[in-house]
């Protein structure tokens, strides 16, 4: 295979990995925004009514339940405390405009990974030592430090391919 379409093929997989990343970052900081809505749907998925009190129910049920009562009861009685959900909902689509830079130039950007993967394995200590302070279950916690994982791998990958489309140029 001649060395130009091998570039191109890289090039392909380097953006698609990109594009993914970006998507991602759009879509958690976009669900960031409605959560009242969100958490209404999902305690009506697993079964959890907004009429009854939190301390009805136990498990996940109970766990979604206290959520749902503590966003909506903010939203009600201190909405600038959803403010901060704003920032986090703006700082992820910043982010994913961060990548548009390795989108278009992959070699020239590859500090942008890097970045990233520090971001993702500093959420493991964030999650674990911030799930403590605020009390948050250690099975919840071990789901945000999935994200962090799960970040990471894609990142390494794409840390790879960005390394080989180098070594080719």
């Amino acid at each position: 295979m001649d060395n130009k379409l091998k570039e191109k093929q890289l090039l392909l997989k380097i953006r698609l990995l990109v594009l993914f990343f970006i998507i991602a970052l759009i879509g958690s900081g976009l669900t960031a925004f409605p959560l009242e809505t969100e958490l209404e749907i999902i305690c009506k998925i697993i079964g959890v009514s907004p009429e009854l009190p939190a301390s009805s129910y136990t498990g996940l049920q109970g766990w979604m339940a206290w959520i749902y009562e503590g966003v909506k009861h903010t939203k009600e009685h201190y909405p600038f405390l959803l403010y901060g959900t704003d920032w986090l909902a703006f700082a992820h689509i910043m982010i994913a405009v961060a990548f548009i830079g390795l989108y278009r130039q992959p070699i020239r950007n590859k500090w942008i990974i890097y970045w990233s993967m520090i971001m993702c394995a500093g959420v493991i200590p964030t999650a674990l030592i911030c799930g403590v302070v605020r009390n948050i279950p250690f099975y919840w916690q071990l789901i945000d430090c999935s994200f962090g994982i799960f970040g990471f791998i894609p990142l390494y990958i794409l840390h790879k391919l960005v390394q080989k489309l180098e070594s080719q140029g």
